[in-house]
């Protein structure tokens, strides 16, 4: 069956062109494709491949290939491994390459390349940029050519990649369906035509993919001939520094990216048009400092770096010495936004204003309509891990053991995977009684030793958190919010799943179903309303309930209960006696738990405390809040 070419794709001209541009240049590092499901995502990808120049491989002419690499491939399916087949055949030692070596000069596709694990996605990534792999491992010492189009798809509803991995991608495009009705017509249009009669569709387009195809080998012909001047680099140089991004990755992938677009329409030299085009595919996922800052390059932001790129690029230019009077001297031009920064006094009003009481102390605004205080950002919690080694999902949080991890220990059991020198080892002691003194090592099924791994998995973290009257005190609550704030960001980074409980007045609110999404759990966070009475043993039931529907619907994933509070239970009758005994019923469902003693003042309860030991948790006070203090603290509870 023909696939679907690449010029029938309606729209979507930010995605083609980042694409055509990782073809003409390899070197860029790949495209990141972010987007909605039913967005033609994997579709476009596939057609590239038909785009790439032939490959001569070993004096045959093939066409390039495309690789797909599923979700649980393994690092050894990824980067190649020892030939086990010929070691144990021939008694020789050699490599048999992977998923890398296979896609080499043409496409490496990785669809959902969130739900990869961490470290497959680094190998990548490495790959892409180096243009080789080098293996080290069980005694064999090899490396090879891996050039290829890094591709990867993801959804964000379903989490996102870390920061740091965001960085690797050299490129990233944001893609949505259109809401412009002739357009969507015209998608469905193409793409019931090519259901009807695949090859009759490809033979309509096949002129303009001949043609595409024809300028993308022009244009990697012409890249080695691209001048980047100084001043278009010091425009790169300066974009960058605009934008705050961090180290030097964004300025080479511009720079790549600027010229590969130089090329590809034909320049002999790199243009201000060129750098903003790159600019646009480069540093939007580049700019996020943090997970929950809003993806995208406002153009607005852009014009203006741009402006001050091109004020840099002029000024880097040498003046003709009989022209002093520039009106540019020493720097001056660095003065001229200045007046324009607005300072940070000037949203003073807008961010303190709407918080506080319109009608003053004692005025007709109620406690339970009162919004949450903005969150501080004094915490930086990095590890809240569950007790003991559990078979969840792959993440970044508690151990498990793990089909991708690293090599522990071997077992007589199939474990996952060979351990091969256990097996060899068990083998060798029976050579001997089996009649083996020359010749290849004879094996028999109890040779067979499987490998133990271990890795780390995400958890499920359920956040119940006080936003009762006695926590409304603007200071504390800021100092929760931002508590709160920090671990939703540890979640994220983690690859947790995440639930947000609120308790306040006479029930418990579930205000965030357990999703992977934690940017809409900081959204429904900020908006949290506070005031009236402390149900506590509401909220530590509905965390047990949903906890337990989390089991049954997937019960590989272990869960950790964080609860916020002051200990002050005051909902309903015998509050206090109601929430220890809740807090039983939730040590007895086996759930993990720790909590944060938001109690403040000179006269202390220590409310907080007591239900922690009746959840047989860890405890530690709000303002101690810390990687270390929280990590002693969860690992005591034990």
């Amino acid at each position: 069956m023909a696939g679907f070419p690449f010029s029938a794709v309606v729209g979507q001209d930010q995605l083609r062109l980042a694409l055509i541009l990782c073809a003409v240049h390899p070197g860029i590092g790949g495209v990141l494709v972010r987007g909605e499901k039913g967005t033609a995502k994997s579709t476009v990808v596939r057609a590239l491949t038909a785009l790439l120049p032939a490959v001569d491989d070993a004096g045959v002419t093939r066409p390039a290939r495309l690789v797909e690499l599923p979700v649980g491939a393994t690092e050894d399916r990824v980067i190649g491994s020892i030939d086990l087949e010929k070691v144990l055949r021939d008694g020789e030692r050699a490599f048999q390459p992977g998923l890398l070596a296979a896609a080499h000069q043409g496409v490496l596709y990785v669809d959902e390349v969130n739900l990869l694990h961490d470290h497959l996605v680094d190998v990548l990534l490495d790959a892409a940029a180096m243009g080789r792999v080098h293996v080290e491992r069980d005694g064999i010492s090899h490396s090879h050519a891996a050039k290829f189009v890094l591709v990867g798809t993801m959804n964000p509803e379903e989490g996102e990649l870390r920061p740091q991995l965001l960085d690797r991608f050299g490129l990233a495009v944001d893609v949505s369906a259109s809401r412009d009705v002739d357009v969507r017509m015209e998608v469905v249009r193409r793409r019931l035509d090519y259901e009807r009669d695949p090859q009759a569709f490809a033979r309509r387009y096949a002129p303009a993919d001949q043609e595409l195809a024809a300028e993308i080998l022009s244009a990697r012909n012409k890249l080695d001939g691209v001048e980047l001047s100084n001043r278009e680099l010091r425009r790169i140089a300066s974009l960058c520094a605009s934008f705050d991004v961090d180290g030097m990755r964004a300025d080479l992938v511009l720079a790549r990216t600027a010229t590969a677009h130089a090329a590809w329409r034909g320049g002999s030299e790199v243009t201000e048009e060129d750098v903003r085009v790159a600019a646009e595919l480069t540093l939007p996922h580049r700019r996020r400092r943090d997970p929950f800052d809003e993806p995208g390059l406002d153009q607005q932001q852009l014009d203006d770096a741009m402006d001050r790129a091109d004020e840099d690029a002029r000024a880097g230019e040498p003046e003709p010495p009989e022209n002093p009077e520039g009106g540019e001297p020493d720097g001056g031009e660095s003065d001229s936004g200045e007046p324009d920064d607005g300072g940070p006094d000037d949203d003073g009003p807008d961010d303190d204003g709407p918080q506080d009481d319109p009608d003053g102390p004692g005025g007709g605004v109620r406690a339970t309509d009162r919004p949450s205080a903005p969150p501080s950002s004094a915490f930086k919690a990095k590890l809240l891990e569950v007790p003991g080694v559990g078979e969840g999902a792959p993440g970044r949080r508690s151990r498990s053991t793990s089909t991708r991890g690293r090599v522990v220990r071997s077992t007589t059991d199939r474990g996952h995977g060979l351990h091969l020198t256990s097996t060899v080892f068990a083998a060798a002691e029976s050579q001997i009684a089996r009649g083996r003194t020359v010749g290849r090592l004879r094996l028999a099924p109890a040779d067979l030793r499987g490998a133990i791994r271990e890795g780390r998995e995400g958890n499920l973290i359920v956040f119940v958190v006080d936003a009762s009257g006695s926590m409304a005190a603007r200071d504390r609550l800021s100092a929760v919010t931002g508590a709160v704030v920090s671990l939703l960001r540890d979640a994220y980074q983690r690859r947790d799943k995440v639930a947000v409980i609120t308790v306040r007045g006479r029930e418990a609110e579930l205000v965030l179903p357990p999703t992977s999404s934690v940017d809409i759990a900081v959204r429904r966070l900020q908006s949290m309303r506070t005031g009236g009475k402390s149900p506590l043993a509401e909220g530590f039931l509905r965390a047990r309930e949903v906890i337990l529907r989390e089991r049954l619907r997937d019960p590989q994933r272990r869960a950790l209960m964080v609860a916020l509070t002051d200990g002050r239970a005051t909902g309903g009758k015998d509050a206090l006696h109601r929430a220890r005994v809740a807090a039983h019923l939730l040590a007895d469902a086996s759930v993990a738990s720790i909590v944060v003693d938001c109690e403040t003042g000179l006269v202390r309860l220590g409310l907080a405390a007591e239900l922690a030991r009746e959840l047989r948790g860890g405890c530690v006070r709000l303002a101690e809040l810390s990687a270390q203090q929280v990590a002693g603290v969860v690992r005591a509870a034990a």
